[in-house]
């Protein structure tokens, strides 16, 4: 089936939904392809007990705050209703069930590929996001197959582990918040680096009244039109690397008996082997890893280092009418946060009226 549409954006969680509702507020035509069957299904597949590291204060997208008091720090299933109750408020154009498997161009237009459709294109938004293919090692293959292994995309509670000890691999937040709720019934050791943590714990009040001091660094200040914000970015992204511990403190990790380990390097016999030479006799590993980005669908020379797309603050320049949404600094440190895509999303869409009017493109 061929179909023409001004706009596609792909993808429909917070970024795809921010820039549909600038979008509309435009006037544009537009719609949204999610390859979920409903929206917020990206976030109600993550694991059980997750919670965002920003408060509901911080939450919103544009034009609807997030329902929840203030100080909130919302749960995966809150801001999966949220999301859906978004994209019905504004009537956004959204269809669910659909994974495009290829995007090209023919001339002019890009062609847009979804199962037996073909959808042309005058501008297409990609916001699919960071977190596609989990990012396993290779050494992980040699684990005695009697060791259940898990990624933290697939976990879900501590109900999936069997008995014996745990352990989780990757020190970052995902791998310190999950080793403190499986610590609760299995002996537990964290392996990786310290990525340090913020200076005060989450809801109380030195972290009250320093959480809008932070917002406003993360969304103004560590940019990547300002000298340190580019020394950020480059120290978390030139490698990939986690940030700071939010919610879990490294006080809460020994107050729990977590064995805290270096970086888990190999296997020797079956067994985990340890960056000091130790082997591990567990029962089960948590891969608490990272994610590769997968863009090997669109077929076009977009990407560059690490995975990750050629762009400037969205815009390709390289593909006129293609845009991404939702990128790690891809304006700031909060462009990939709940409550900072709609700054992002504003200007792309800005970007694409001005674009489809046939007018002069604003700059950043």
């Amino acid at each position: 089936m061929d179909e023409h549409v001004d706009t596609v954006v792909i993808g429909g969680s917070q970024s795809g939904l921010s820039v549909g509702y600038h979008l509309a507020q435009r006037g544009c035509r537009f719609v949204i392809l999610d390859a979920h069957d409903r929206v917020g299904d990206a976030w109600r597949r993550r694991w059980d007990s997750l919670r965002l590291f920003t408060t509901a204060r911080y939450d919103g997208l544009p034009g609807m705050p997030f329902p929840a008091p203030t100080h909130a720090y919302p749960t995966k299933g809150e801001v999966a209703d949220y999301l859906l109750a978004y994209a019905q408020r504004f009537d956004l154009p959204v269809e669910t069930g659909v994974t495009v498997h290829r995007l090209a161009r023919d001339g002019r237009r890009f062609v847009v590929a979804a199962g037996d459709r073909a959808i042309t294109a005058d501008n297409v938004v990609v916001a699919t996001g960071t977190y596609h293919t989990p990012r396993v090692p290779a050494f992980a293959d040699g684990l005695d197959p009697t060791i259940r292994q898990l990624h933290s995309k697939a976990y879900r509670n501590p109900s999936q582990l069997q008995a014996g000890d745990v352990l989780v691999v990757g020190a970052g937040n995902s791998g310190a918040e999950i080793a403190l709720e499986v610590s609760e019934h299995h002996r537990t050791w964290l392996s990786g680096r310290d990525p340090g943590q913020e200076p005060t714990r989450a809801g109380s009040l030195p972290d009250r009244l320093l959480h809008p001091v932070m917002w406003f660094v993360a969304s103004r200040v560590l940019t990547i039109d300002s000298p340190i914000g580019r020394r950020v970015r480059d120290h978390f992204l030139d490698p990939p690397r986690g940030i700071p511990l939010g919610r879990a403190r490294r006080s809460d990790i020994r107050a729990a008996g977590i064995d805290r380990v270096p970086r888990t390097t190999g296997v020797r016999d079956g067994r985990p082997r340890l960056e000091d030479g130790r082997s591990l006799e567990v029962s089960n590993v948590i891969w608490c890893t990272g994610f590769e980005m997968d863009l090997s669908w669109i077929d076009l020379p977009v990407i560059g280092d690490h995975g990750f797309p050629r762009q400037e603050y969205g815009l390709v320049p390289s593909q006129p009418g293609l845009y991404f949404m939702g990128l790690p600094f891809q304006r700031s440190l909060s462009s990939a946060l709940l409550g900072g895509v709609g700054r992002d999303a504003g200007f792309i869409a800005d970007h694409i009226a001005a674009r489809t009017a046939g007018m002069p493109a604003m700059s950043a």
